[in-house]
């Protein structure tokens, strides 16, 4: 295999890379680091509370388009707040916002 084969196969496993998810509680994090409800989030990614909810909690994820909207948003709030992206084993994990009812 040449040079120019494995570096094609490597940008293809780094853009894998672009879809994945942080853990639920990370998810939680990042969203209270930035004083964010859940409505909120799921005002501006497309979808109802429950779904933000749900996704917080790991019982489910979302699917596209919402999925690359949410990804989008994690990503920028991590850049923020980096040290709300790293996982914390002793924080239980949010099921709504610190704001009003979330």
């Amino acid at each position: 295999m040449s040079d120019p084969d494995r570096l094609k196969r490597v940008d293809a496993l780094l853009d894998g890379l672009d879809d994945v998810l942080p853990p639920p509680r990370v998810r939680a994090q990042l969203r209270l680091a930035a004083n964010l409800t859940q409505q909120d989030v799921a005002d501006a990614v497309g979808v109802r509370r429950l779904a933000v909810v749900r996704w917080e909690l790991g019982k489910s994820n979302p699917r596209r388009p919402q999925r690359t909207a949410y990804i989008h948003l994690l990503k920028r709030l991590a850049e923020r707040f980096p040290e709300a992206a790293e996982l914390d084993e002793g924080m239980p994990t949010p099921a709504s916002g610190s704001r009003g009812s979330g």
